[in-house]
């Protein structure tokens, strides 16, 4: 083989590497990341003490939209939206948009919008209720064993289920 060919081969095969780590954005029905919901406005609100329920999520509007890791994301201003496609790595919910104790625990399930915590600056969602309290008994170990999980399932399908036991709307505002 020439050191041309084995140049590109390495180069195709840390190509493909890369592209095999990168994990499908969680979209429901409403087409939308994080349900339609404004990911950047969860990090200009207060946060709620463990164990009290968060601040409702602020639904983006259909004006302002953006695209980031294969889905279309909405906010609710045209500063929200700036500010995201400044440093979308920032605001966006970790672990795709999936259920942070759904991925220490091994899988990608829905999340809820309104079931958010930021955690040094990073956003988290979990899928229910009673699925925050087990979250929130020990978020800095759920923490390192969704981090230790999500390199194995990372690169698997996004969870294509829609969020149980939410009764909030889905999907952004018309204006």
């Amino acid at each position: 083989m020439s050191i041309r060919s084995l140049f590109i081969a390495t180069a195709f095969l840390a190509g493909s590497t890369t592209l095999a780590f990168a994990g499908e954005q969680y979209v429901d029905s409403s087409g939308y990341a994080a349900s339609g919901y404004d990911v950047v406005a969860y990090f200009d609100m207060d946060q709620s003490e463990i164990g009290k329920p968060q601040h409702e999520a602020v639904r983006g509007k259909v004006a302002y939209t953006a695209e980031y890791n294969g889905a279309e994301w909405a906010f609710s201003s045209a500063e929200n939206r700036d500010r995201f496609t400044a440093d979308p790595a920032k605001y966006a919910p970790q672990f795709d948009g999936h259920c942070a104790y759904g991925v220490a625990k091994g899988g990608k399930v829905p999340a809820n919008p309104n079931l958010w915590r930021i955690v040094d600056g990073k956003l988290y969602l979990n899928i229910t209720k009673p699925v925050v309290g087990f979250w929130e008994e020990d978020i800095p170990g759920n923490l390192s064993i969704a981090q230790s999980n999500w390199k194995g399932i990372e690169d698997k399908a996004a969870a294509d289920a829609e969020i149980p036991q939410y009764d909030g709307p889905i999907g952004p505002v018309s204006n």
